[in-house]
This record gives structure tokens, sequence and C-alpha cells, in this order.
């Protein structure tokens, strides 16, 4: 049966709320920020399942837009009922527990991206920061897991970021989606809506403020997600054949110093796909 790629159902997977209890769990945390009437006010479980499944003919209600909003910042009740029609089916992978190591600098491994993120949430990981740089495919950590508004406070404090994209017009990322056996543009379409997340933040900038965040795109193999916080931290994703990146295993170490550390080896790599990118 052919099915409609709906944004929203997009994100809900990356975020793991694709179950109708967790989806309502979050729907009241955001309804809380907008206005508390609206909580408890959730779609029923087959309203629901016409938003994700293409069905639903226009938008929602407003109020229902205003919530929706609230759980993606950034993004538009229009752009998270955008759809393109594509068979797929419907792939589930749970959370995998933290496994714990130490070698050279090497000071934490987990099994996934999800068990790193629940030791280590983007707030904890952002809040203090004075640099941040970040290469990858969607950079998700940082367009769909940190509000806006931290973002902008952090670059109105000084704070330097440096994203660097897989470009959603090249061929590496279709590349990527023929290898995860997406059929729908899926990264493409989530790519370049975390870029243009960034870029209308970045209008909203004075001039000096807006030169600390800079948008960058490469189209290579992609190999590794690597995310260096304040010349201190690094952390690391290998993309594994035919599974996505948030199933990977993740790598946290620490700039110590340790002769032959992985630390300078990473930053290497960052440093030489950002000289090779090109700026949006």
């Amino acid at each position: 049966m052919t099915e409609q790629a709906i944004m929203l159902r997009t994100l809900l997977r990356q975020r793991h709320w694709q179950s109708y209890t967790t989806f309502c769990r979050e729907y009241d945390k955001a309804a809380r920020q907008v206005d508390p009437c609206l909580m408890g006010k959730w779609p029923s479980r087959a309203q629901l399942n016409r938003w994700l499944t293409g069905e639903l003919k226009g938008l929602p209600y407003a109020d229902h837009c205003r919530v929706l909003e609230a759980m993606f910042p950034g993004t538009t009740a229009a752009e998270l009922f955008s759809a393109e029609a594509v068979p797929r089916p419907e792939v589930v992978v749970p959370p995998v527990v933290a496994a714990a190591g130490a070698m050279a600098d090497l000071t934490a491994v987990y099994s996934s991206r999800s068990a790193f993120t629940a030791a280590h949430p983007p707030s904890a990981l952002f809040d203090n920061a004075q640099s941040i740089d970040a290469a990858g495919l969607s950079l998700n950590v940082i367009c769909q897991s940190y509000p806006d508004h931290q973002l902008k406070r952090l670059l109105d404090e000084g704070t330097r970021i440096r994203c660097l994209f897989l470009d959603p017009k090249g061929a590496a990322i279709k590349a990527r989606e023929a290898e995860e056996q997406y059929t729908d543009a899926t990264l493409q379409v989530l790519t370049a809506l975390n870029i243009s997340i960034l870029t209308r933040l970045k209008a909203r900038l004075g001039d000096a403020t807006a030169e600390r965040l800079e948008i960058r795109v490469y189209d290579e193999t992609i190999r590794f997600n690597i995310l260096i916080v304040d010349g201190k931290t690094c952390v690391v994703q290998p993309y594994l054949p035919a599974s996505r990146g948030v199933d990977s295993p993740t790598l946290v170490m620490t700039n110590d110093a340790t002769e032959g550390g992985l630390y300078p080896v990473f930053v290497q790599v960052f440093s030489s796909l950002w000289e090779r990118s090109k700026p949006v």
C-alpha cells in the first residue's frame, strides 16, 4: 500500500516518540508551554494515525498546530504535514542499554546513540559550551533535540557553532538512503529541514552574532558523526552498513593529551572535512 512520507512521522521516529502513549505525553509537555488548557486534548489514536499516514486533508485544528509547532521548534505545521507518496514499511528499532569502557583517552562507550543521549542529554552537553563543532548527516542532536531559543542564547553569549551537514542535494546522501533502504528521500528531507532551521535562526541574529554560527555541507561518503565541545570532549559514531546512525555505537573521548589517544584523530577528521566543504 502507498503511504505518505509525512515529516511529522519522520520526526517522531527520530525521537522515538512514535508510540501513542509517548506521543500523548510529549504533546502534554508542549501544551503546558503553549496553553495549559490544551493539556489532555491530544488527538485520538485513530486521528493520529490519519495524521501520520497522509489521510488528513489540509492541517489539523489551530490548537493542534500550535502544540505541534511547540513540540518541534523551528518547524511549521505546514512543514510537519508535508508529504510525498512512497511505498515504505514501518520499522521500529528498540533502544539498547548502554555499556561503558575506557582505553587511552576513551572515557566511555555506548551501544547506541539512544543510550548515549539517555546518559548525556543535549542540555548537559551544550548549556555552558563556548564552542560546538558538529559534522555528520542531519545533526539532529543540535537541530531537533536542542531548542532554538537555547541555541540563540548560546550565540548571543559568544558561543561559536560550526555545523557540517551531508549535502541534501548531493550524491552521497542518496547513496546512504539506498544503503539504509529508504525509498522516500527521508534523509534528504530531514537534512534540508534541519539546515533551514539553522538558516532561519541565523537570519534573526545581529551581524556579529550571526558570524558565530557557520553552516556548511559536504558531499562525500559518510563515515562518522562527530561532535566536539569546547575542545575538550569528542563524541563519535561510525556509520555502519545498512544501519541507521541512531543505532550505531557511540564513543566518548576527552582531550587529555594521552599519547596515542583518539581525540586528535577525530579533530583532524573534522578539520579536513570542514576545509573541503562549502558554505550554505
